[in-house]
């Protein structure tokens, strides 16, 4: 569908108003990107951090670093829960380098970090707009969402949406054989989201996979000659490394941007509306998402687990946003 159709079910063209809960992170840092350079259909209230592919401080960092690429230190950042509701932390540095932002280097920011923790920013500007007008959007581990839903129960039935980058079906699972990591390094936050009765719209390792960085989409962002182009294109550059050694594919996968590509045009993905239950006991299937893709249980569904992207559409999407930044 063109841009002028209206199918992010936001009504008669207004911006939707979003809170990204994020972990920056590479893909992340696209994501955010994609983000602010879509007004139109975007209004990013506020960027909660969360500790996952590195430790919170740098993620908090990492977030108004890439505030700051974009132009937009008038962003609001704040720092969230520096570990797992009842877990030591999981880190992905294997992945994403020591800063979270390796392949690029950034200046330190000089946009100050919010005073308040993420868990308040978020209950908060949950109770202030009206109910049902807020989208979620975490594209890190859980935590801060549902310390937030565990706080204040009141702001869950306010939520419009949450559309969020985590889990596996048929790709199953990327820091062990059977979890993805967003799931796997809070499980027990997972549950929690997932048991919420909030509308879920979940973005899996099986969408993210068929969304690979060719070489001519990394030359693409670079030929945009700017600095968000050189930036995405040196960010891909180096994660890609490791994807295409571990998983022996063409590209590396921009997890977290499709979040963000689905708010913009949704017509690009294809799912199910399934139940998808969340693994919080076995050692060995600790993460788990596990997605009645068949049909085959009576649990009831709770979120439209996506399966296919365009991504073809969505890399003209990406490219052409990020040009205007």
């Amino acid at each position: 569908m063109g841009d002028g159709v209206d199918t992010s079910g936001n009504g008669g063209g207004m911006a939707r108003k979003i809170i990204i809960d994020t972990d920056p992170g590479q893909d992340d840092a696209v994501a955010i990107l994609l983000a602010l350079a879509s007004p139109e259909e975007i209004d990013v209230l506020g960027i909660t951090a969360v500790a996952g592919n590195v430790p919170l401080e740098l993620t908090q960092k990492n977030a108004r670093k890439i505030c700051e690429l974009a132009g937009r230190s008038d962003v609001p950042v704040f720092a969230g829960c520096a570990a797992p509701m009842t877990r030591k932390l999981v880190t992905a540095e294997h992945v994403h380098g020591k800063t979270g932002l390796d392949g690029t280097d950034l200046p330190d920011p000089k946009m100050p970090l919010q005073e308040a923790h993420a868990v308040d920013f978020i209950v908060e500007t949950l109770r202030r707009e009206p109910s049902g007008t807020v989208t979620l959007c975490p594209i890190g581990p859980l935590t801060n969402i549902a310390t937030a839903f565990r706080r204040a129960p009141d702001i869950v039935g306010r939520v419009q949406e949450i559309v969020l980058m985590g889990g596996a079906y048929f790709e199953v699972g990327n820091i062990t054989p059977a979890a993805e990591f967003n799931i796997y390094v809070d499980p027990e936050a997972a549950d929690i989201v997932f048991r919420s009765g909030v509308p879920i719209t979940v973005m899996p390792l099986d969408v993210s996979h068929k969304a690979l960085t060719t070489r001519p989409r990394i030359e693409a962002f670079r030929a945009l000659g700017t600095e968000v182009g050189r930036a995405v294109a040196e960010w891909t550059d180096f994660f890609e490394r490791f994807d295409m050694a571990k998983y022996g594919s063409e590209g590396a996968p921009l997890h977290d941007p499709c979040v963000i590509a689905y708010l913009i045009r949704p017509s690009l993905f294809t799912g199910r509306h399934v139940n998808v239950e969340i693994e919080c006991a076995s050692e060995l299937t600790r993460g788990m998402t596990v997605a009645d893709w068949w049909g085959v249980t009576d649990r009831q569904p709770n979120a439209t687990f996506m399966g296919d992207l365009d991504d073809a559409g969505f890399y003209d999407l990406l490219a052409g946003r990020l040009a205007r930044l």
